[in-house]
């Protein structure tokens, strides 16, 4: 099975995406927003922009 992304409220009643590949480990997480909506808007640049991103080694 592919990655996912997962849409989920938090304890404090905010919503959350995050990506979870397909052995099931967090990947990626997002920001706290407000809405369902915000959250869905959220995925979209990690969607558009992880394929193409380079890899920074700061060690």
């Amino acid at each position: 099975m592919s990655g996912k992304f997962e849409i989920y409220t938090d304890a404090a009643g905010k919503y959350r995406f995050r990506l979870e590949a397909g052995n099931g480990e967090i990947i990626a997480a997002g920001e706290a927003y407000n809405s369902k909506a915000t959250a869905q808007n959220g995925i979209e640049p990690v969607k558009k922009n992880a394929p193409t991103a380079p890899v920074v080694d700061l060690t």
